[in-house]
């Protein structure tokens, strides 16, 4: 008598066709996977372009980042129209546009961008000009003690002290990732602070003034601690 074939226990074998098929479907996925980021991330900076609630901040973004501004439309600025002032406190008031910027030594400083609504992206590379070069190339008066920085929104601000500027890891930025810094993420320059909360790292940086005492900024008006430092961070690094 013949013996009865064993049921698999394994399910029904994947054929070869449609084996090659999950695989080619998979391999199309990878490489599908940066384009469909880079959309996802183009639609989120223009929702949050026209979202004043800041609700789009709110979404998942595989790149890490959000995309948040206080105001409903930020100009866009490039290198035929951007511009940014040095003014207050100093002897030699100075305007740089995005070329000269690009012309002075540039630094990089690796450091994470942490959130106060929770989401952080860590190990990020920053490129772009020391804030301590640029005072330096001012001429710091003796009265001055602290930075305000303004936007080209329109709205937003920030504040360090002199002695948080000059530290070697806070940036005028202007290239994030290795690539220059798009309009969403603050571009075309940007200020990165690396030690404190990522609202000192004020988008869409347009003027540095030098005044003799510090000016809350945006959020600090709001609540927000003026020295936003991050849990373990150096504060006496140079």
């Amino acid at each position: 008598m013949a013996e009865k074939p064993k049921p698999r226990t394994g399910g029904a074998p994947v054929g070869r066709r449609a084996m090659l098929g999950m695989l080619g479907a998979g391999a199309a996925g990878l490489a599908a996977a940066p384009y469909l980021q880079q959309g996802w991330e183009g639609f989120l900076a223009k929702a949050s372009e026209a979202d004043a609630t800041g609700l789009t901040g709110l979404l998942p973004n595989p790149g890490g980042f959000r995309y948040y501004s206080v105001v409903g439309s930020v100009p866009h600025k490039d290198a035929t129209n951007y511009a940014l002032t040095v003014s207050g406190l100093v002897d030699r008031p100075k305007t740089y546009t995005l070329e000269q910027l690009h012309a002075m030594p540039q630094t990089r400083v690796v450091g994470d961008a942490v959130c106060t609504d929770g989401w952080r992206v860590d190990d990020t590379p920053w490129s772009g000009v020391k804030l301590a070069d640029i005072l330096d190339d001012a001429g710091v008066r003796s009265s001055g003690a602290a930075i305000r920085f303004t936007c080209f929104d329109g709205a937003y601000s920030e504040s360090l002290t002199l002695e948080q500027a000059r530290r070697s890891d806070v940036l005028v930025a202007l290239r994030l990732q290795d690539k220059p810094i798009t309009h969403a993420h603050g571009g075309p320059v940007r200020l990165y602070v690396a030690p404190m909360y990522f609202y000192k790292s004020a988008k869409w940086l347009s003027g540095i003034s030098v005044t003799d005492k510090v000016v809350p900024g945006y959020w600090e008006e709001r609540g927000y601690a003026v020295d936003g430092w991050l849990d373990g961070a150096d504060r006496n690094a140079a």
